[in-house]
């Protein structure tokens, strides 16, 4: 700051420099006028005017320092009160434009706010046709027609629930409920949602549960299960999907492992970030990058880490590390 007064004062110091030089060069071409007691006045002007500058710094850069050292909250409180004309004015500006960004935030939430409660109202009412839909699918008599009707039936159902739990997320911590889940009958539940994609792409599974339950919450976790499962499906065709949990560390382990086409190296790193397909089949249309991406999100409130192994033609492995009772706490809030 002392640096930044002397810069914006310079013209002043030099004004006081150049009469103390005049006042020196008088002294020295004037017989009349002893050049001791021009020295003499000179050095009690500057003694003065160092004690002046000084108190001023102290008192035009207070509003300006608490200015430099705001944390931008829109918090005006910790701004110095103005002692000039000048800082008057640029307080009054400041908090004009604090008034106006917060009545934009204000906005824009409540436009946000109102478009993600018509989005969840309309997802909702797509869900009542979508279950009729699905009723009269199931009476087909065809099962080749019955079959691909099934299929794409059911991506717009997966794309809606996405689309649900994605605009739910932002509140997931009010939505959650620990409780002891049976995996098996999760698993199933979600692999029998799946199972008309599953018989198209010849896809079977292979369970094996050492630990047969585990502390969490059964829509989150259905949530998480329900990406990885679609995951590797999409990226797999006629081969097993191995889900195996098992307990290492004191911790308990979830396991799904498919037979796809795997992933590069190069790519692992990004696989998370919102947005992110893939570098090997790039023009695919149908990723969106939303899946993991959520699927992560998810994971992190929840306290569960994902670890994932792959190798290009060996397939995918993702593991879920559940956390011990001591991070249910805080997970809950208790």
């Amino acid at each position: 700051m002392i640096l930044s007064y002397l810069k914006e004062r310079r013209s002043w110091i030099l004004l006081i420099l150049i009469l103390q030089g005049i006042t020196l060069f008088i002294g020295s071409i004037d017989p009349t006028i002893p050049f001791r007691s021009s020295l003499y006045i000179v050095f009690v002007s500057m003694i003065i005017f160092i004690i002046f500058f000084i108190a001023r710094y102290r008192k035009e850069t207070s509003f300006y320092q608490s200015l430099q050292d705001w944390d931008k909250t829109y918090d005006l409180e910790t701004i110095e009160s103005p002692e000039s004309p000048f800082e008057e004015i640029v307080e009054e500006s400041i908090m004009e434009q604090t008034k106006q960004y917060k009545q934009n935030i204000s906005e824009n939430r409540l436009s946000v706010e109102q478009e993600k409660d018509e989005l969840m109202s309309w997802i909702h009412d797509v869900k009542t046709p979508l279950t009729a839909m699905h009723l009269k699918l199931e009476r087909l008599e065809n099962p080749s027609l019955k079959s691909q009707l099934m299929y794409e039936w059911l991506r717009i159902h997966l794309l809606l629930d996405r689309q649900l739990h994605q605009k739910r997320i932002p509140f997931i911590r009010n939505d959650l409920y620990m409780e002891t889940i049976r995996l098996e009958q999760l698993i199933h539940r979600e692999i029998r949602d799946l199972q008309t994609w599953c018989m198209q792409k010849g896809i079977g599974f292979d369970i094996s549960l050492d630990v047969p339950a585990i502390t969490s919450d059964a829509k989150w976790l259905s949530f998480i299960i329900r990406q990885l499962l679609t995951n590797a499906l999409k990226y797999s065709e006629a081969s097993e999907i191995a889900i195996h949990s098992y307990t290492e560390d004191e911790l308990v382990k979830l396991e799904i492992k498919d037979q796809g086409r795997g992933i590069e190296a190069k790519d692992l790193p990004r696989i998370f970030d919102k947005g992110f397909t893939s570098t090997i089949d790039h023009d695919n249309s149908f990723s969106t990058g939303m899946g993991l991406y959520l699927t992560k999100r998810v994971a992190d409130v929840m306290h569960l880490h994902i670890d994932v192994k792959s190798e290009p033609g060996n397939g995918t492995t993702f593991t879920l590390t559940f956390p011990n009772k001591n991070e249910f706490l805080n997970i809950t809030g208790m």
